[in-house]
């Protein structure tokens, strides 16, 4: 099954807890600069004015905050990550988020919400990270409303042999470097991000997973098949 598994998972949470400081500013940089820019492509059209969204693995909430831009604040946003300090730090970054956003704390495969409640999904480099994948889409399916949409973006692993090295280069050796460069030893936490791409299936049996559930996918590929940006609609 896709997935970290369930002894692999708390290493990574535990890695993404050590690295809350310096998240944003290192996400950047690996990304050269294309992390924000995904996002709002992820976004663009996809959402509607009064549209009740949930940000999956929300961290700070930058996926959701794009969302509000987009719709002028005329959404409802609930944040959920199983690590409550990302949680409270994206709430202490958000002058408004008293007024305007939720907060729920826990994993993907056992969401603690109704069904078909939700207009919307959004993952933002998020999705990589469930335990166990296609219990995960289940779980979105499951909330959504129907013709509800699960919008991704995250890390795409090629399915053609030499793509998916050239990938495996830059984030088993380039990626800590740069994360150095830009974090010093607090950086090298990032390297972890290889161990998520090694679990991560490649891009065809990524969207089969999600064929299996949603009515269609609209699958896009970018940096060679290196990133993903996608739209599962119910």
């Amino acid at each position: 099954m896709s997935g970290l598994g369930k002894t692999y998972w708390p290493e990574i949470i535990s890695t993404l807890r050590s690295i809350i400081p310096i998240y944003n500013r290192v996400n950047r940089v690996i990304s050269l600069g294309k992390d924000a820019d995904y996002r709002r492509m992820c976004l663009n059209k996809q959402l509607r004015f009064g549209d009740r969204i949930l940000d999956a693995g929300s961290g700070f909430g930058n996926m959701s905050k794009l969302a509000r831009i987009e719709m002028n604040g005329n959404i409802e946003v609930i944040l959920y990550d199983p690590i409550i300090e990302m949680l409270q730090v994206g709430r202490s970054l958000d002058d408004k988020s008293d007024l305007s956003i939720e907060l729920s704390s826990g994993v993907f495969e056992y969401l603690p919400f109704r069904n078909n409640i939700f207009d919307a999904v959004l993952c933002g480099y998020s999705l990589r990270d469930a335990i166990h994948l296609k219990d995960a889409i289940a779980e979105f399916h499951r909330i959504l409303k129907p013709n509800g949409r699960l919008l991704i973006v995250d890390l795409g692993k090629p399915d053609q042999i030499f793509l998916d090295a050239l990938v495996r280069i830059y984030l088993k050796y380039v990626l800590g470097f740069l994360a150095f460069a830009v974090a010093g030893s607090n950086g090298l936490g990032f390297r972890a991000l290889y161990g998520t791409y090694k679990r991560w299936p490649k891009n065809s049996e990524l969207r089969k997973l999600l064929e299996a559930e949603f009515s269609e996918v609209k699958f896009r590929k970018y940096m060679m098949g290196g990133a993903v940006i996608i739209a599962a609609i119910k």
